[in-house]
């Protein structure tokens, strides 16, 4: 038997952490006062939301230590065969760099840097949970999670640059300059990086429509298995997920269209009214 884990950021729902038996590694939100709350336990999104727009109290992330994960491979490493965790991407936090050094206490923990946020995080864990379901072995599955790993395409639509601007990731110029052109830009993950992609202009749904037939229209180059749409709080949210999905099965034709929540982590750093499209390529996505 083999355990899989993952850090919180992976924003797969609660049905399929239920369903596979996947348990989390929760990070560690900071809000101004010296409150110190756990990701998806004892804080949600809109809590989040509540903080910064309501009480104008800035909130952050922060990483998962190496003693708390120390304790919580120590639950599984003696249970199972192997412990597999999936970590948040090693160039937005040190999680894995934590989480690998609390590996070395144990013969059968394995850690896999996602180099992914959110959903893009999400699916080496869905695949790693399949895999294990299928009987591969620790080594087997943790081969060809490090091949899936490049080939994963992770990007998200933010109404505004507010969040970001309060978290020092743009500038206040940026983030006037945005609202005043109803700029909404496209943050991609690339080599584990996040970059900023198109900038698209208009209304949050007109762009998200334009988002995604650029993404999936006349791309040759998708694993059509599975696709997350993932999003923070949104205005009217059923309706704009239900209205992406169309968008998605107008030009493409996935097996598997999942729809799950952000967690806080992405709703600390991009605020309400953010969504992505979040899918597997076939060959590795390069800049």
């Amino acid at each position: 038997m083999i355990k899989i884990m993952a850090d919180s950021t992976c924003d797969l729902s609660p049905q399929m952490l239920e369903a596979y038996d996947i348990t989390l590694v929760p990070l560690h939100i900071m809000v101004d006062g010296g409150e110190d709350y756990t990701d998806g336990v004892n804080i949600t999104p809109l809590q989040v939301v509540n903080y910064v727009e309501n009480e104008n109290r800035l909130c952050k992330t922060a990483a998962v230590n190496v003693f708390e994960y120390q304790e919580l491979f120590d639950q599984y490493a003696s249970k199972y065969d192997a412990v597999i965790h999936i970590s948040l991407g090693s160039q937005f936090s040190s999680c894995y760099q934590n989480a690998k050094l609390a590996a070395t206490n144990f013969s059968n923990v394995y850690v896999i840097d996602s180099q992914n946020l959110s959903t893009g995080q999400g699916h080496i864990v869905y695949a790693a949970v399949k895999m294990a379901k299928q009987g591969l072995s620790a080594p087997e599955i943790c081969a060809q999670l490090q091949e899936l790993v490049p080939k994963v395409d992770a990007s998200f639509v933010i109404d505004s640059l507010e969040y970001l601007h309060k978290g020092g990731r743009c500038s206040g110029l940026e983030a006037f300059g945005a609202r005043l052109l109803s700029i909404k830009p496209c943050i991609e993950v690339v080599n584990g990086k996040m970059i900023v992609g198109k900038k698209y202009r208009g209304s949050f749904e007109r762009c998200l429509e334009q988002y995604v037939k650029e993404r999936l229209a006349n791309n040759d180059d998708i694993d059509y298995s599975t696709i997350f749409i993932t999003h923070s709080p949104l205005s009217d949210s059923e309706r704009v997920v239900e209205k992406v999905r169309e968008i998605i099965q107008t030009y493409a034709n996935f097996e598997e269209i999942i729809v799950t929540n952000a967690g806080c982590t992405i709703t600390c750093h991009c605020g309400p009214n953010t969504l992505g499209i979040l899918y597997l390529r076939k060959s590795p996505k390069q800049l």
